[in-house]
């Protein structure tokens, strides 16, 4: 999305502009992240000056869309983070904003919570223990410190052990058990699906390379369970910035 400069590319711009568009018809809300530590890792990222460039930008272009959420990281955080929080809301006062504060378990400093709109932390995994008891009581601890929607940002998942899935085996039922007592407590969920981590040709994706819940009778009970289950999402709200 951004030249080295931090300047936005017109071609993915664009693109990202059609699918809010057709998002949009169907009902539907986007979450944009800005930066990953995929990205990070790979020695592909932007100063602090170059990050502002490119994030007051993007705030610009997208303001006329409103089924959009901004997630400034996934799975990082540095002192950066804050002034770009203050800088899109002086632009756009009423865009929801999040980050992801790192890896699994990891729930974010009090100061960044603070400022986000919703926190959404990436929850205990199958290495730390059973996610389905694991990961309420994380979410919980935020909904009480916080008073403010937390969501449970890629929980413990199906997904490649290549990046951080589990090691073992996991069922569907796992994860309805997590989406259920997340649920419970008062917080909400996104559901991680392993082909956008395993790229095309490997087991987990459709020929067409497009998201198909009868393609995978794992995904499908999930996906059959959330759309039986809605959450509302009313309590979604902007908040003043401090």
């Amino acid at each position: 999305m951004y030249l080295p400069d931090g300047r936005l590319r017109e071609a993915p711009l664009a693109t990202l502009k059609a699918i809010l568009a057709d998002a949009d018809r169907l009902g539907m809300v986007v979450e944009l992240c800005f930066f990953s530590q995929e990205s990070f890792r790979e020695n592909i990222r932007l100063d602090r000056d170059q990050s502002m460039t490119a994030v007051t930008a993007l705030t610009r272009a997208l303001r006329p869309h409103r089924n959009l959420t901004f997630q400034i990281w996934n799975e990082h955080h540095d002192d950066n983070v804050l002034p770009l929080v203050r800088a899109i809301k002086a632009l756009d006062p009423q865009r929801l904003v999040t980050s992801s504060p790192g890896f699994a378990g990891v729930l974010g400093p009090d100061d960044l919570n603070e400022a986000l709109d919703y926190p959404t932390p990436h929850t205990s995994r199958q290495n730390k223990g059973r996610p389905w008891e694991l990961a309420p009581r994380e979410i919980a601890s935020l909904l009480e410190k916080f008073h403010k929607p937390v969501v449970d940002d890629e929980p413990a998942r199906c997904g490649t052990s290549k990046f951080g899935g589990p090691k073992e085996p996991t069922s569907p039922e796992d994860h309805i058990r997590q989406i259920t007592a997340v649920r419970r407590i008062g917080g909400y969920i996104t559901y991680h699906h392993d082909m956008f981590q395993t790229g095309y040709g490997s087991p987990a994706v459709p020929p067409s390379g497009i998201p198909d819940p009868e393609f995978s009778p794992y995904h499908r009970a999930v996906f059959e369970f959330i759309a039986k289950h809605k959450c509302d999402a009313d309590k979604l709200r902007p908040r003043e910035i401090r």
